[in-house]
């Protein structure tokens, strides 16, 4: 069913903030991060083991995929990977960026709620903070529940996110910083007992005065957005997987598989078919 213009159904928000969100740090860690997700789902690295390798070519869906950033990574190394977004200019860079390497990579536009293959998969990924953003929380499960479907059996499911854990740890009303020639001023604001995030980020131009690039003068600033993020702990995203029908889940603190605990990166959890 077709579901109503929620926040994040922007194209030129995506394309104004695609430099600040997507920096040369967020590139740089591509590699250690398809790495992680084929240890992770023991699958053979760089495809090189086809003894051990599933028949044929591996399968990857990757959900809110943007660009293709990890997506297409895992293609150059042997799998024919299906991204799915909502925003078309995203999606036209990952169309190009395949074709120009030759690529085994589709990239289709539409709502992850809605998208799915019926085991047709390996691995799905939702990745960088892209899950909790829907306005009703039954899109978050609809999310889960499209993957198990779209899996094959033995496959897995990675979501990785900040949990409601490392918020808590890390929480700050506010910060700026420089980037991509802009002043970026951002406010946080906890709702709902800890169970989102209002978040509001300012651009402001380098050429203005950095004195300036505080919260006050910033709510005059001619970029702004602002958006909620639903945060889950550990422990709920572990039940949201299991009522979707994953037989197994493991949580980790990062792709280098440490613990989820007070030393915790960030919150990613592998769900088994």
């Amino acid at each position: 069913m077709p579901y109503k213009k929620e926040w994040f159904n922007d194209d030129p928000f995506w394309e104004q903030y695609a430099p600040i969100m997507f920096d040369a740090a967020h590139w740089a860690e591509v590699p250690a991060v398809a790495d992680g997700i084929t240890r992770l789902a023991k699958l053979p690295l760089y495809m090189e083991d086809r003894a051990a390798a599933p028949a044929g070519r591996p399968r990857c869906l990757d959900l809110c995929c943007g660009f293709g950033r990890v997506g297409l990574e895992l293609a150059r190394r042997g799998f024919a990977v299906t991204g799915v977004d909502i925003t078309k200019s995203y999606l036209e860079t990952a169309r190009e960026d395949a074709a120009r390497e030759n690529l085994e990579a589709e990239f289709i536009h539409g709502d992850v709620r809605e998208f799915a293959r019926p085991e047709t998969f390996d691995i799905a990924i939702n990745l960088y903070n892209s899950f909790g953003y829907f306005e009703d929380p039954a899109g978050d499960k609809l999310l889960i529940q499209n993957a198990f479907t779209s899996l094959k059996p033995g496959g897995v499911f990675f979501i990785e996110t900040l949990g409601k854990e490392i918020m808590a740890r890390d929480f700050t009303a506010g910060e700026w910083f420089r980037r991509a020639g802009f002043f970026v001023v951002t406010e946080y604001e906890i709702l709902d007992s800890w169970g989102a995030i209002k978040n509001t980020w300012h651009l402001i131009r380098e050429n203005t005065d950095v004195s300036t690039a505080s919260t006050a003068s910033a709510a005059s600033c001619p970029v702004k957005k602002t958006f909620v993020h639903r945060l889950y702990a550990a422990s709920e995203l572990r039940r949201l997987f299991l009522e979707a029908g994953f037989s197994q889940l493991v949580i980790y603190g990062d792709w280098d598989e440490r613990p989820y605990n007070e030393q915790a990166v960030k919150l990613i959890a592998a769900g088994r078919k």
